[in-house]
């Protein structure tokens, strides 16, 4: 069994897995689907199978509420920038973009969520990011104007790339978003975007006059949708940025382009172009200090009273239990309302949801 502290970012590589593919298999199903349709079926498989778990699950009686904390009116403001930002947004873009970009060229321009997910996370919300993981996302943004850059088109750049560009900025403000829910269920707030988002694309490409494909089409794209876009790739990440915080899990990410990069060349037997091998070194080594960053100083912890999946092997809930708290599910984890006394310690730590605190003079 993979030791607790390894499987956040365990997740977060099988997301990046997940998500790297999605690129080129994307590819292949615009040649018979329109592409806000296509994002849309993206969506709504991807709400469509989470939201099918969820009803299984009630139907055989396991309930999620003693493992889980469970969302919240005060959550719905998220709820609602993840769902236009991150399910509507962000694919009906990428969607768009992709009709005028080589796959494995798109799949290296994805790399940019991560900086965009990690500048937003800074600046925005105050996450803890060093003067490492500033240099390492300086190698993946330049990376990516290499890979924008077409001399013959207007200022130097392609169009369809600065639009794929624009997709990973919304999906870096659905990540951030994603933050503030990350200590709820990850599996209800990934159905609500899935369906939500997806009827809204479906929506829009019916006001545009596309078509919807034949039935077996739509099932091959909400599969893809469940597997790639949403779904499972959305409940691993949100399980992973609970734990080591949106910078980090937007990090590993970054590896994602060179699977997709793989999946291109299966699928379309045909070699990357220049661009491609000269930017990719100066992307590996961005990936590479961003996965190998570390961090501990002295910080303090103000008393709090929150809830949600816990352990008690770590050095932050070492609380009582009244009679009718959820026993602990065989990982050792259970959910309930708890308190935090005031402390200040210093240990090694990412800005999971117990060390959002603000830093001066970073490393």
């Amino acid at each position: 069994m993979v030791a607790p502290s390894r499987l956040p970012y365990l997740y977060a590589l099988l997301a990046a897995l997940l998500f790297g593919c999605g690129a080129p298999v994307a590819k292949v199903l615009l040649g018979d689907i329109g592409p806000v349709t296509l994002a849309g079926l993206f969506y709504v498989g991807s709400g469509s199978g989470v939201a099918a778990y969820l009803l299984a699950c009630r139907v055989l009686g396991r309930d999620r509420n003693g493992s889980e904390a469970a969302l919240t009116p005060g959550d719905l403001p998220w709820i609602i920038g993840i769902v236009l930002c991150g399910g509507f947004l962000a694919p009906v873009t990428l969607m768009l973009s992709l009709q005028s970009t080589p796959a494995a060229t798109a799949s290296l321009l994805l790399n940019f969520e991560a900086v965009a997910t990690a500048v937003i996370a800074a600046i925005i919300f105050g996450e803890a990011v060093g003067r490492r993981t500033w240099a390492a996302l300086g190698l993946i943004t330049a990376s990516c104007i290499i890979l924008s850059w077409e001399s013959g088109d207007v200022a130097g750049f392609s169009l369809a790339a600065l639009g794929i560009l624009l997709a990973c900025t919304f999906w870096g403000m659905d990540n951030n978003f994603s933050r503030n829910v990350s200590a709820k269920d990850p599996v209800p707030t990934v159905a609500v975007k899935g369906l939500g988002a997806g009827l809204l694309s479906l929506l829009l490409a019916h006001l545009l006059g596309e078509a919807l494909p034949s039935p077996g089409t739509c099932f091959l794209a909400m599969l893809a949708g469940f597997l790639s876009y949403g779904g499972l790739v959305s409940v691993l990440f949100l399980l992973s940025l609970r734990s080591v915080g949106t910078a980090r899990t937007g990090s590993i990410l970054a590896v994602a382009p060179f699977f997709g990069v793989a999946a291109a060349v299966v699928l379309f037997a045909a070699p990357p172009d220049a661009a491609f091998y000269l930017a990719l070194p100066v992307m590996v080594g961005g990936a590479y200090l961003l996965v190998t960053e570390r961090h501990s100083h002295l910080h303090h912890h103000e008393a709090l009273v929150h809830e949600h999946r816990h352990r008690h092997d770590d050095l932050h809930h070492d609380h009582e239990h009244p009679p009718g708290t959820p026993p602990l599910d065989r990982a050792g984890y259970h959910s309930h309302l708890h308190a935090h006394v005031e402390v200040r310690h210093d240990h090694p730590h990412v800005p999971d949801i117990h060390h959002r605190h603000r830093h001066g003079g970073e490393e």
